[in-house]
């Protein structure tokens, strides 16, 4: 007998890729350092997303200087939500991130290799970096 995929394995199969959505009034700013990442995005600033859009993608990141416009849309929360600190000194990012249901702050020079990896599997996307994803000392050698 075959093995049988899970109701939410066969969902995912099921859904057309998408591009992750990126929530940032600045069109021509790259609040957190996703250039160099492959993965297909669909950039939107906070008035013009749809409520089915923001609920369809598969990751959702927010330029935390959009909160309030976001906030002012209530949308209801969701997982994948992940918020986008420029402001690196900024103590109140943690609070309104937890208000709206986010999982996760990024600030702005942080190591992204979490982002990446977590990009490449939301958006299924098969190309990556290796190199520079996989970061730290070679593993030891065995004599």
């Amino acid at each position: 007998m075959p093995p049988t995929m899970s109701a939410s394995a066969q969902a995912f199969e099921a859904r057309p890729h998408q591009p992750v959505l990126v929530i940032s009034d600045r069109l021509d700013d790259d609040p957190i350092g996703l250039l160099p990442c492959p993965v297909p995005v669909k950039h939107l600033p906070s008035p013009l997303f749809t409520s089915e859009g923001y609920q369809s993608a598969p990751l959702v990141l927010l330029d935390d200087r959009n909160y309030t416009n976001f906030t002012l849309r209530h949308m209801l929360h969701r997982p994948g939500l992940i918020v986008a600190a420029t402001d690196p000194d900024d103590g109140t990012a943690y609070p309104r991130a937890a208000a709206i249901g986010a999982e996760a702050v990024l600030r702005a020079g942080q190591d992204l290799a979490w982002l990446y990896l977590r990009l490449h599997a939301s958006t299924d996307c098969r190309y990556a970096p290796w190199e520079a994803l996989l970061t730290g000392p070679p593993p030891p050698e065995d004599n």
